[in-house]
């Protein structure tokens, strides 16, 4: 019984999802009208839409109709499926027949026992007699269970009856629809196929079209490339090249005049030193910016030893004239470093008690790119550094070992492997600047103090990576409210 109410449930299902009448094809206005189906056969009616859709697309949508109608088609199985399900109320209409036969023939052996045992109860005594007083209680429980019996297998022929009743008025539904959907598909594929040769003969009418006039528009765009290679050959070398070469060389014309003024403002300045007094002049040589190396050189153009000479150098800010000395900057050459940014750098040497001076043409110029870069890395809570420890307390290291730099939020981590070497959180005792002492990798090399009883001469890979580390530092101690600085170095801000 469950089987066949499945298979009834599925008719109903199948029935509220069966699809309606079939469209016919989608045609292109301006090549061919649309048909729909009407009361009274096919109707052509002209669609209004200002857009048309290319003719490729019509094509596939009529061939993706064509084979939805040819999915649609097999409603044969809908009525298959009902046939089956009314088979199946058949034989359980049958099994109920049989089981309630074989209900009355029970019944009817349960009162000839009970009778028989009637008839002996009467005949016998003593202890048979409870016995068949016993067998005949449980003759007439028997008989109760049994009516209980039948009385459900009445029920169940009621509904299998009604059911059996029911598939077989879906079976004839099914039957007419199927019979109703095989005339609609008959029409609709006679119509479809109407729909295909239009499509075919559009097809064709547009490939011809389109011939046509890609030839017309290939012609001319050969005419229009014929002329447009006379005008290039009548205008050779073009206008536009020709202020290129003049933007580059004006370009490189004020380069040299730009050298050509700052040598001459140093010569200038040179003659003014030399009227005033007898004094050797000296000059820096090397670039004026960050990352470079400042180097003394005598402008007379003798050669002269400056290893036993006197010498100091000094940062002098635009707008002021006082003079900040730089502790431990007492060679001829000086390795630039942030704190140098903005200001003049001015040397002093002592020859024969008279004091000769180099200063820089300008401020120093910041690394390019730098200080973009530094912003980006104060967004990670930990940058590392690749380092090599020169010196340590003053006394010289192997160079071999690599270590590791951390520069955190909160401290600062050496480490070689799982070793720390040192680590401390930013105080005020911290010290941090460029080494000072010249040499020919001043410019990648940093001083760092971490406490009173420890300093260190780190040695980077780059120059930049070096002013890397300090600006970074620098910009975390100050989140700590900590200034690091040189030795003897005032507050740069």
């Amino acid at each position: 019984m469950t089987k066949a109410a499945t298979l009834y449930g599925a008719k109903t299902q199948t029935e509220t999802l069966r699809p309606g009448p079939l469209r016919p094809a989608n045609i292109i206005r301006n090549k061919f009208p649309t048909y729909k189906n009407g009361s009274n056969g096919i109707v052509i009616k002209l669609s209004d839409g200002p857009e048309i859709p290319p003719l490729k697309e019509i094509v596939a949508k009529e061939t993706a109709d064509l084979l939805d109608r040819r999915q649609r088609l097999s409603v044969r199985e809908l009525a298959m499926k009902f046939e089956k399900g009314l088979n199946t109320a058949t034989l359980l209409s049958n099994e109920v027949k049989w089981r309630q036969v074989a209900l009355l023939e029970r019944d009817i052996l349960l009162k000839n026992l009970k009778s028989v045992l009637e008839s002996l109860r009467g005949r016998v005594t003593g202890k048979t007699k409870d016995e068949i007083e016993e067998s005949i209680s449980m003759v007439e429980i028997l008989a109760v269970q049994l009516s209980k019996r039948e009385a459900e297998l009445l029920q169940q022929k009621e509904e299998v009856t009604k059911l059996a009743k029911s598939l077989k008025q879906a079976s004839e539904d099914a039957k007419r629809i199927v019979e109703e959907e095989r005339a609609n598909a008959h029409t609709e594929i006679e119509s479809a196929k109407n729909a295909v040769q239009r499509v075919q003969q559009a097809v064709q009418e547009h490939e011809k079209m389109s011939q046509s006039t890609g030839k017309q528009d290939m012609d001319e765009l050969k005419k229009e490339v014929k002329v447009a290679r006379r005008i290039k050959m009548l205008h050779q070398p073009s206008k536009a090249m020709d202020l290129e070469n003049e933007i580059r060389i004006l370009r490189k014309t004020f380069a040299e005049k730009s050298t050509d003024c700052v040598n001459l403002l140093k010569e200038l300045e040179l003659h003014k030193r030399l009227k005033d007094n007898s004094t050797p002049s000296f000059d820096l040589e090397g670039l004026q910016c960050l990352g470079s190396v400042l180097r003394i050189v005598a402008v007379s153009g003798t050669h002269m030893d400056l290893s036993n000479i006197s010498i100091q150098w000094f940062r002098i800010h635009p707008k002021e004239s006082d003079k900040e000395i730089i502790s431990g900057a007492t060679r001829p050459v000086y390795a630039l470093e942030p704190h140098d940014v903005g200001r003049y750098l001015q040397a002093e040497i002592d020859v024969g008690g008279e004091i000769a001076v180099a200063k820089t043409a300008g401020p120093v110029d910041p690394d390019a790119g730098l200080v973009d870069y530094v912003e980006t890395l104060v967004r990670k809570p930990e940058t590392e550094f690749n380092v090599v420890v020169l010196q340590l307390n003053g006394i010289e290291q192997p160079k071999e070992s690599v270590h590791v730099l951390n520069v955190g939020r909160l401290r600062m981590r050496l480490t070689k492997g799982k070793s720390v070497v040192a680590k401390e959180f930013y105080s005020s005792s911290m010290q941090l600047c460029g080494v000072r002492g010249g040499g020919e990798a001043a410019s990648q090399a940093m001083f760092w103090q971490p406490r009173n009883d420890l300093s260190l001469v780190l040695a980077f890979e780059t120059a930049r990576e070096r002013n890397t580390a300090i600006m970074l530092a620098r910009r975390f101690a100050i989140d700590c409210n900590i200034i690091l600085a040189g030795p003897g170095d005032k507050t740069p801000w």
